[in-house]
């Protein structure tokens, strides 16, 4: 399909495309930002949720996993439209739908929605179509990606629209409790909504799917078929997914009930419980941008693959390990302390495993970061309902012992994972 943006050259050495890159990696955080901003506030309102609607802590897992069920089984699909749209066309369409069931979330309960549904079934319709239209976010980012950065600096690019993920989880805790002490929790939804659907207006009139006037090529050339086949029998292809999937369950832990731990279990108050996991969350900002560079000094140091497998092994390992640790600290600063760096550490991942992606899937970027992150949506599909399960029979530690356990077999997998085994010979992203 012809692109409607008009073809604008860069040269790669010249000021104006790096003012465009620039910009564009600005957007990508922002969009980042407020993607996991509007994902978080419903950890923060959950709470609230639960006591004025009499919902259960399974209940609200439930409903947290929803978004996670739609976002992870859709994420296929959405690279594939990121692949055949551009990224820039399909994330205006993610930015503004997202700002719509942002909004809609305010209506979870409330008439018409809690008449025709009823309390709970309308929080999961509403958080379902949510993460429905947020699916294709980080596959089309992970598009720009490869189409505007060598592959030698990608990982650190990609750390640094990770970190977006780190200050909107930061930020979430304490803005947003603000907020809800300010105008509601309902009304705080709809002006979060708002600045989502700015955002997505901005990515629009300002972003090019490609430099060097590629767009032209682009639209005029025939488009490849998806070797879906090639794709789901990539046997390193899988085994990061599947590992991808253990990490995301852990860190989805932190997601969905960090907030909680501190305010029901560990009874610190709620504006205790929002520094503390502000705090916390910065780990994802420092450390996401930090492992991407560490990830790509290693390649230059150590080649491709092990340079890439390294970091995972080691930090993964020792995320897991010191989960068990912080959770048995009774003093609250120094387990905030331990939580951080164990959250850091795993954090420090993401930019590896999403570049990764991209040199397996060669040619077909979209496609293969959709599957990566499917696979890592169905562990963080897991966690906020499978955690409170467990801890209703077993308590509260024990469920947070299954996530340190299950990173580090994440961290194992990456012993039989050689991200220079593309789908085809010569389908490099390079």
């Amino acid at each position: 399909m012809p692109s409607a943006v008009p073809a604008i050259a860069f040269s790669p050495d010249s000021a104006s495309f790096e003012r465009r890159r620039a910009g564009i990696v600005l957007l990508m955080i922002a969009f980042s930002i407020m993607s996991y901003f509007d994902r978080i506030i419903m950890s923060i309102a959950g709470p609230f949720i639960m006591r004025e609607s009499h919902v259960s802590e399974t209940q609200m897992g439930a409903i947290y996993s929803a978004f996670i069920f739609s976002y992870g089984i859709l994420m296929i699909p959405g690279g594939r439209l990121a692949d055949r749209f551009g990224p820039r066309r399909v994330l205006t369409i993610m930015g503004l739908g997202a700002a719509v069931f942002t909004a809609l979330t305010a209506l979870g309960g409330r008439p018409p929605f809690g008449i025709w549904l009823g309390v709970l079934p309308s929080f999961l319709a509403i958080r379902l179509v949510f993460g429905a239209v947020t699916a294709p976010l980080y596959p089309s980012c992970a598009i720009m990606n490869a189409h505007w950065t060598a592959p030698v600096h990608r990982a650190r690019v990609w750390g640094w629209v990770a970190s977006g993920t780190g200050i909107g989880g930061a930020l979430a805790p304490l803005l947003f409790t603000w907020m809800i002490g300010q105008v509601g929790w309902r009304s705080s939804f709809v002006i979060s909504a708002v600045v989502t659907g700015l955002l997505a207006f901005i990515w629009c009139f300002y972003v090019r799917d490609y430099p060097n006037g590629a767009v032209i090529e682009m639209t005029t050339a025939p488009k490849a078929r998806t070797p879906w086949r090639r794709l789901f029998t990539n046997r390193h292809l899988m085994l990061l997914t599947l590992s991808y999937s253990a990490t995301n369950y852990f860190e989805y832990i932190f997601f969905y009930w960090l907030f909680y731990y501190f305010a029901q279990i560990r009874h610190a108050s709620t504006g205790e419980s929002a520094v503390s996991s502000a705090i916390i969350w910065t780990a994802w900002t420092v450390m996401t941008p930090v492992g991407g560079w560490i990830s790509d000094r290693l390649v230059l140091r150590k080649g491709l693959k092990s340079g890439r497998r390294l970091m995972p092994i080691l930090t993964l390992t020792a995320a897991g390990i010191l989960l068990v640790v912080a959770i048995n600290v009774t003093a609250t600063v120094p387990m905030v302390i331990l939580l951080f760096v164990t959250l850091g550490l795993a954090a420090a991942t993401d930019g590896p495993y999403w570049v990764s992606s991209g040199d397996l899937g060669g040619k077909h970027v979209g496609a293969a970061s959709g599957i990566l992150n499917t696979g890592g949506n169905i562990g963080g599909f897991l966690a906020p309902v499978v955690t409170p399960l467990i801890a209703q029979r077993l308590g509260w530690s024990p469920a947070l012992y299954a996530g340190g356990v299950i990173v580090v077999a994440g961290a194992l997998l990456w012993f039989f994972i050689d991200v220079t085994q593309a789908v085809s010979p010569g389908e490099a992203t390079n």
